[in-house]
């Protein structure tokens, strides 16, 4: 990195992706509710390519606990069937030939409480990673520091800087596993 600017930006869209990730991850943690986002990153394997779901096929939810998954290409409906059950979301698809049907069994108390473990282990990952970042960039400071490139006050400033975005991002991390929790435990 040339200057402090680069490296405060560097740190700050870093930060920003890793907690989108968790916020799509998150979309992915089935709650009572059917939702295209629990199945549409599934990799599916097609023509020897491990490949996306939600490009290979629509996904709709015509009803509140009902996910219908309608295949581009029919051929490939046992392989999507086999790739949502690999995928271990404790769902059941169904195919029938045209189309392979997800219901979305209600979820029991003891299922909500591994489900908010998964989200909270997430959430812990992504702190994890932007603390890293956090580490990173505040080389990168003191690093331009010693090559007399910025001054000991702007250092001191970039530093500052790097931890309150930190705590900006940690903080929002925070409040979407708060909101997920709640998500998960809501009868």
């Amino acid at each position: 990195m040339e200057s402090m600017e680069e490296v405060l930006i560097d740190c700050e869209e870093k930060m920003d992706k890793s907690a989108a990730f968790l916020q799509e991850q998150f979309s992915g943690i089935r709650t009572g509710k059917a939702s295209p986002a629990l199945v549409e990153n599934v990799q599916v394997p097609y023509y020897g390519a491990p490949t996306r779901l939600r490009e290979l096929a629509n996904i709709s939810t015509p009803e509140p606990r009902l996910i219908v998954i309608n295949a581009y290409d029919p051929t490939v409906l046992s392989e999507i069937e086999k790739a949502i059950l690999g995928a271990n979301l404790g769902v059941t698809p169904m195919n029938d030939g045209r189309v392979v049907r997800v219901p979305i069994p209600e979820l029991n108390e003891e299922r909500r409480n591994e489900l908010v473990k998964v989200a909270r282990r997430m959430a812990e990952d992504t702190r994890v990673a932007v603390r890293n970042v956090r580490r990173e960039a505040n080389d990168q400071v003191k690093s331009l520091q010693k090559n007399s490139k910025i001054t000991e006050d702007d250092r001191d400033e970039g530093l500052k800087e790097i931890q309150n975005q930190t705590d900006k991002t940690i903080t929002s991390i925070d409040d979407g596993l708060k909101a997920k929790e709640a998500e998960i435990m809501e009868v």
